[in-house]
């Protein structure tokens, strides 16, 4: 066994999302390692995050923000007031959006879930901001664009939200799907085949 101070810092990385036991000793056996210099930069990078970093009060992307960003509560994207602010795009998590806005292709506002459904948990449904969600549909919004990903989990959420969202009478699309540039059809499963010519245009 390990000493109680490795063993705890083990628990506590295993915590953090795709990172198992053995992943998150090897962190820990890394930070071992660091000088005194390199571990109080990385203390305080931690504190920082903490102190710095908040979180959007529409859409919950984290954002560092200044004096006067702090008293909206709202991100850059959030108070750019030329964005579409009839469109709104449901993202699993902030490395989506990030995604979406390195495209270009999209001036509307975003709401970050938090997570999917778990179809295996029964408390899977508490993974994802429901509530917060149907409070934005007092707003301007008119369309909303479903950007889950494809998986089993995201296809369980979309259908959980179409109907959560239906009573709004708001306009609901997903992304399309098909193949992907430079993909040829000779190695495409058949799934992308059949996504691919229902999205047809």
């Amino acid at each position: 066994m390990y000493p109680k101070s490795i063993q705890k810092l083990i628990e506590i990385f295993s915590r953090f999302p795709t990172v198992g036991p053995r992943t998150a000793g090897r962190f820990v056996f890394y930070l071992l390692k660091l000088s005194d210099g390199e571990m109080n930069e990385l203390i305080a990078a931690l504190q920082g995050l903490k102190k710095e970093i908040k979180q959007c009060s529409f859409c919950f992307n984290s954002f560092e923000a200044a004096d006067d960003e702090q008293k909206t509560g709202l991100c850059a994207i959030c108070r750019d007031n030329t964005r579409d602010q009839a469109l709104l795009c449901i993202v699993e998590k902030e490395s989506d959006l990030e995604t979406l806005e390195k495209t270009k292709q999209y001036r509307g506002r975003y709401f970050i879930l938090g997570g999917v459904n778990d179809i295996l948990k029964k408390e899977g449904i508490q993974n994802i901001k429901a509530q917060e969600l149907k409070d934005r549909m007092a707003g301007a919004i008119q369309e909303i664009i479903l950007a889950l990903n494809p998986t089993t989990e995201g296809e369980a959420t979309v259908l959980y939200l179409e109907r959560l969202l239906a009573p709004y009478g708001k306009k609901i699309t997903r992304l399309g799907r098909g193949l992907p540039v430079g993909g040829e059809l000779e190695y495409a499963d058949e799934e992308t085949l059949r996504s691919a010519l229902e999205g047809r245009r």
